[in-house]
């Protein structure tokens, strides 16, 4: 990404604290810590359970994770007070700027005791504690210094409990509104410390505190929601009193296949997974995320999951599920489109994407205000820049797509739709020649 450069070399010095690094989690040039977590937790976890599938590039996924890690101990380095926003999103969103460029304000937004916000505490709680495995063997110092920060961020976002919607609602909505509460990352948070450090106490809390996940959602997983990835992660954990997670998981499962009575996910005639809520490409690729997962737990077990009405699945048919979905992605649909951008030669032009969309400043070094983004924006041409890797939010329900930058839920990539679209790609390249392309769903 050569077209890409130094950006917001100050953030936090105004009240004297180091907040640089981290990632922008979309076309914005906002620091939401909350999904931020989340993609570097993901990373994690495709490491652990796919990094034996990247060959060279996993070293590219070790320096994507700390880019991430070495932000989140910076914004957790105070006891008891956690940075979990830098920018403020109505001036940013109102302004198409380059990062290079940004003269909109840079305010830090924390959490305190007094101030609370569990689930992001406890999601970075999660992201630290799941990076520290996987620095485990390469740096182990570096490990252990995530994993102390993760048991103190845990012990905080569980003390003083409450929703970080109430503490900066201004500011985090309707950006990254907390909908699902904050019992799902707190269980979510100590599963990934049971998993990291094996102390029963951290297991001890997940089983007690199971039941504030009630008998429902087990279906939702992405930044806001856990369940469904915490019922799936403990089918990796190998412990005591998992039955009830597993049996959650299966239903999980169950509830993804098409060919399901209880199926909860809607497919298009393309065969592509739709869910409510915006930037659909986010719930394809974490729930294939953990279709894969899944069917790495029916392998070891040598099982096979029955679903009502007769309908048995083994781990070949979640695997298949997962390689439909990848291959819809890659362009087999029905516009032959890769929303992943610069893939193959047919992919989304004009994406919803600051840094994208304006020219870099090697091709034009002069500052482009708020407003002179906005000639840009508006334009019928191509993107400037290739944001290569991108997936873009996706098409409707119908499977058109409207190649625009304005309608953001299809056009904009995040942080959250990439992060567990590489450990699918890792394992899906290492085993190319099991599975042949184009899988019916």
């Amino acid at each position: 990404m050569t077209w890409r450069k130094d950006s917001a070399l100050k953030d936090g010095f105004e009240i004297g604290v180091d907040l640089t690094g981290g990632y922008y989690d979309a076309g914005d040039n906002v620091k939401f810590n909350l999904p931020m977590s989340f993609s570097i937790t993901m990373l994690a976890w495709s490491v652990i359970e796919f990094g034996d599938s990247m060959g060279s590039d996993q070293q590219h996924a070790l320096e994507a994770i700390r880019w991430g890690t070495d932000y989140l101990m910076k914004a957790t380095s105070i006891p008891n007070f956690i940075y979990v926003q830098v920018g403020e999103p109505y001036n940013d969103h109102n302004c198409w700027e380059r990062p290079e460029d940004m003269d909109t304000a840079r305010t830090p937004y924390a959490i305190s005791k007094d101030f609370p916000g569990s689930e992001v505490a406890a999601e970075i709680a999660a992201a630290l504690a799941s990076s520290s495995i996987v620095f485990k063997r390469s740096n182990c110092t570096y490990s252990q210094e995530l994993i102390r920060r993760a048991e103190m961020v845990f012990s905080f976002a569980d003390k003083y409990r409450g929703f970080y919607n109430d503490t900066l609602y201004s500011w985090v909505c309707p950006f990254y509104c907390d909908y699902s509460g904050y019992q799902d990352e707190l269980i979510w948070g100590a599963a990934w410390l049971y998993k990291a450090t094996s102390k029963a106490d951290y297991w001890d809390y997940v089983v007690k505190n199971a039941s504030t996940l009630g008998n429902y959602n087990y279906n939702e997983f992405g930044w806001d929601n856990k369940n469904a990835g915490i019922n799936v992660l403990v089918t990796r954990l190998n412990t005591c009193n998992s039955d009830l997670f597993i049996e959650k998981a299966n239903k999980f499962a169950c509830n993804l296949l098409p060919e399901s009575p209880t199926r909860a996910v809607n497919y298009s005639a393309g065969g592509l997974m739709f869910k409510e809520g915006g930037s659909n490409m986010q719930h394809v690729t974490a729930l294939s995320f953990l279709a894969l997962v899944y069917s790495r737990y029916l392998e070891e077990t040598d099982s096979v999951v029955a679903c009502d009405g007769g309908v048995m699945a083994d781990m070949n048919r979640f695997i298949k599920l997962a390689k439909g979905q990848v291959d819809y992605i890659l362009g087999s649909n029905p516009m032959g489109l890769s929303y992943m951008v610069g893939y193959s030669g047919h992919y989304p032009q004009k994406i919803h994407h600051r840094a994208s969309t304006l020219p870099s400043i090697d091709q034009h070094p002069c500052f482009i205000d708020c407003n002179g983004g906005k000639l840009y924006f508006n334009s019928s041409n191509p993107n400037a820049n290739v944001l290569t890797g991108a997936v873009v939010g996706g098409p409707f329900k119908n499977d058109t797509y409207p190649d625009e930058r304005v309608n953001f839920a299809q056009s904009e990539p995040t942080t959250y739709i990439n992060a567990p679209l590489v450990g699918v790609l890792a394992f899906f390249k290492a085993h190319s020649s099991n599975y042949s392309r184009s899988f019916s769903n």
